[in-house]
């Protein structure tokens, strides 16, 4: 009876309490620009669907304009269709916008925000980026593993002329998918995905259950005290059974590394041993530790197989479709390498129309077709106030197909980047890849 009466009693302020929330959201949107109107609470939700965002938002950026504003739940959003307030927003604003949404599913998979991709814009997120930068990402360190490379994609090719030779069909997204897995595993972890047996199934098991869990949708992101549905869904523990599963795997190349019976020369030496040895020498502004280290191996395992993976697949699916451009690729590459065994580095630059082929296809089949961001502070945008704690949505699928910047940019045509020339200073303005300086 005592409980019954406590809950009638809190009904009226929980319903006093949203309805201060709902006011403080209706305040704030008048500072912004225009958009679709929605439900008190919800907002807009209903109306969005999480597969086709970036579609959705570029037919609502027909009706509202190219910079306007939603209301997802109890947060107040904005989206961004032009270059040039993509510009404003992450250049000129960009340390005002340089921190990610967080959410349920990538606060888990990044241990509490210690990796490089979901962590907010912090000391522990600078220090993390200057190790990734400087000790993988730089130019000689990338070359030292180019005989990894060099192998997996002979192997591909050996894997392929088989299958031909047999008149047997290859899945190519199968075997780029394999092969980008490969480069990264040997590259981090210092061995092969291709295992047989229970142990390939396992780590192609937990690579798909990794990407799928990596940017879901969560009701409680948006409308805390509705988490049950998260849950009800099967959402919630979906994630939190795969996290513990990848923290086994992890756990065990982290011991793997540590056995001294496996001691290796400085040349064989991988992402993980590097990690563990800045770890041991411990000269860094925060205290590395052993969730560091799995939570940048996260953003290994699942961003650099599945955006690697992605955008080759993407070019070969622009090449097939268009019969024309892969046949200008083929004679480029056949006039310039002969009968060369294999294409390496030196070749690639001077493989001008190829290169325009692969920026062509980033703008038409843009791997990551949305970049989500939050304010930290309030700013000025086109004489639009935006408050902190807003979400910004910079809709990279809409603006490489702007019409007022693109010419005919339904259609997939390489040559427009090399009439860009000289320096594509045009086309590095207007794909997004090249505007952002944090976070992107």
């Amino acid at each position: 009876m005592v409980s019954f009466l406590h809950t009638l009693l809190s009904f009226p302020l929980l319903l006093l309490f949203l309805f201060m929330i709902y006011k403080t959201i209706v305040k704030n949107s008048s500072t912004l620009p225009k958009g679709p109107k929605g439900l008190p609470i919800i907002g807009n939700l209903h109306q969005l669907d999480t597969s086709n965002i970036h579609f959705q938002f570029w037919n609502l950026s027909k009706i509202y304009g190219p910079f306007f504003s939603l209301q997802i739940g109890l947060k107040q959003s904005i989206v961004i269709s032009t270059p040039k307030l993509a510009q404003q927003i992450l250049k000129d604003h960009d340390l005002d916008v340089c921190s990610r949404p967080l959410s349920y599913g990538s606060q888990i998979i990044s241990y509490n925000g210690l990796d490089m991709l979901f962590s907010p814009y912090n000391n522990c997120w600078k220090e993390i980026r200057k190790i990734c930068v400087f000790h993988f990402f730089r130019s000689k360190k990338v070359s030292t593993f180019s005989h990894v490379r060099k192998y997996e994609v002979k192997e591909m090719m050996k894997k392929i002329y088989d299958n031909v030779s047999i008149s047997k069909i290859s899945n190519l997204s199968e075997i780029i998918m394999l092969v980008s897995s490969s480069i990264v595993c040997r590259i981090a972890f210092g061995k092969s995905c291709e295992h047989e047996g229970s142990e390939k199934s396992r780590f192609h098991g937990l690579l798909v259950e990794a990407q799928a869990i990596s940017l879901p949708f969560f009701v409680s992101d948006y409308i805390p005290f509705m988490g049950w549905i998260d849950k009800l869904k099967g959402s919630v523990s979906r994630v939190n059974n795969t996290f513990k599963d990848l923290d086994v795997f992890f756990e065990e190349v982290l011991k793997e590394h540590l056995n001294p019976n496996n001691m290796k020369k400085e040349e064989e030496k991988d992402i993980v041993d590097v990690l563990l040895e800045l770890k041991k020498l411990g000269s860094f502004s925060i205290d590395l530790t052993n969730d560091h280290i799995k939570a940048v191996l996260m953003n290994l395992f699942v961003a650099a197989i599945d955006t690697s993976a992605a955008t080759s697949i993407w070019v070969m699916t622009g090449l097939m479709k268009n019969p024309r451009v892969m046949k200008k690729a083929q004679e480029e590459v056949r006039n310039l390498c002969g009968k060369k065994e294999f294409v390496d580095k030196d070749d690639i630059e001077k493989l001008v129309y190829l290169k325009a082929v692969i920026k062509e296809t980033l703008r038409f089949y843009a791997p990551v077709p949305l970049i989500p961001r939050e304010t930290n502070k309030s700013f000025n945008v086109n004489g639009y106030k935006i408050e902190p704690k807003t979400l910004v949505y910079v809709n990279i699928w809409a603006i490489h197909r702007d019409p007022e910047t693109w010419k005919d940019p339904e259609k997939f045509y390489p040559k427009r980047i090399i009439e860009g020339l000289p320096g594509l200073v045009r086309h590095k303005k207007n794909h997004l890849c090249f505007i952002a300086k944090n976070h992107i």
